[in-house]
């Protein structure tokens, strides 16, 4: 099976197509080995470091639009370790969350713990959408715009309703870059580089609002234990002076100023929305006409453009499909672990070329009829 050779024609220029880790593009590979290499091994309390950190957060203002009130806070660890400091920093006494994955299911996790009421929890059907529900009491809403492990996006917006002072909490780490948005519909929008942004682990970043930025001083002022690695409010006073608490990952910053400028320099948001609408387009209608295939997001209303899942007919294991494409260069477009389905799952991020999506498909094809 794995001995299929795909011919030159179907392999794309790039075979990355992961949601994980994502393709990062070799121009920010040049850069890092002639100047973001001088870098390494330097302290992060000095010029040349803290500069870097001031155009990743300068760079990510005016992607996102520069919303007025608006800081960019940066912290050690990713979005796993903001979800705790969220849960100690941030959240007041209760929050609801909006669940349809695995990864808005694990930051409801966070919020199950002693110092807080036990979290509304919105399950929705993994390839489904549910929506965030006005509940009084409630000071903190949760959900992910986009749920990297299914597919499902979610507009960025606020509940209608809702108590006054309670926060929006969007957890952006695989839309962020990718997926336009009104930033002054949410309060905390947060994200890990590794996706959109073509850059590497290490580090979490967020859009606060001034209202965010209030709550996370209030709590701190309070009675609350909040360990110093999980305080948002250190992770603010630290990023106001372009720093962490402690040492950040350098590559991983350089990385994401590369792909940030890069982004910015050809239209901003809007347009890698553009582009990441039309390389997920290509593939949903793929599978749409496919005789073998169909998106596993069945209303087009909820199929995210940066995380695309195709079912596959049960005659024809995915399984064997990717294993096939990994022997040839194509890689990572295996489904979810969790999630159990015979399907690929296809990151279509704003570095993702969209001749080598439609490449991909041709190379699917072919693979499909030699496994046939």
């Amino acid at each position: 099976m794995s001995e299929i050779n795909i011919p030159s024609d179907f392999l794309p220029t790039d075979g990355r197509f992961g949601c994980g880790p994502s393709k990062v593009r070799p121009a920010q590979i040049a850069a890092f080995a002639s100047e973001g290499a001088k870098l390494m091994g330097t302290s992060h309390r000095q010029a040349p470091v803290k500069n870097l950190v001031k155009r990743v957060q300068e760079g990510l203002m005016e992607l996102f639009h520069n919303p007025a009130g608006y800081e960019i806070v940066l912290g050690n660890g990713g979005s796993t370790a903001f979800w705790d400091a969220a849960a100690f920093s941030m959240v007041e006494k209760k929050a609801q969350n909006l669940v349809h994955g695995e990864f808005g299911a694990k930051f409801a996790t966070a919020l199950t713990n002693p110092w807080l009421e036990k979290p509304t929890v919105i399950n929705g059907t993994p390839g489904s959408r549910l929506e965030l529900q006005a509940e009084a009491g409630v000071d903190s809403y949760a959900y992910a715009q986009n749920e990297t492990s299914t597919g499902v996006v979610t507009p960025v917006q606020r509940v209608a309703g809702a108590d006054f002072g309670s926060l929006m909490f969007t957890d952006a780490t695989s839309a962020a870059g990718g997926i336009d948005f009104d930033a002054t519909q949410t309060d905390v929008y947060y994200f890990a580089p590794q996706k959109n942004f073509a850059s590497d682990g290490g580090l979490w970043f967020a859009l606060m609002s001034p209202e965010a930025i209030a709550r996370t001083e209030k709590i701190a002022a309070s009675d609350r234990y909040i360990p110093e690695f999980l305080s948002v409010k250190t992770a603010i006073d630290n990023s106001r002076l372009n720093q962490t608490l402690n040492t950040p990952a350098i590559a991983t910053l350089f990385f994401l100023a590369e792909q940030i400028d890069w982004m910015n320099a050809n239209g901003g948001l809007a347009w890698a929305d553009a582009r990441t609408k039309a390389a997920s387009k290509h593939l949903y209608e793929w599978a749409e006409n496919s005789s073998f295939a169909t998106p596993f997001v069945s209303n087009p209303d909820h199929r995210s453009q940066v995380v695309v899942t195709i079912d596959f007919d049960d005659a024809i294991q995915a399984t064997d499909i990717s294993k096939v494409l990994r022997a040839n260069g194509i890689v990572d477009v295996d489904s979810y672990r969790k999630l159990g389905r015979n399907q690929l799952r296809i990151a279509t991020f704003t570095a993702t070329e969209i001749e080598d999506v439609k490449v991909l498909t041709k190379a699917i094809d072919f693979v499909v009829s030699e496994l046939s």
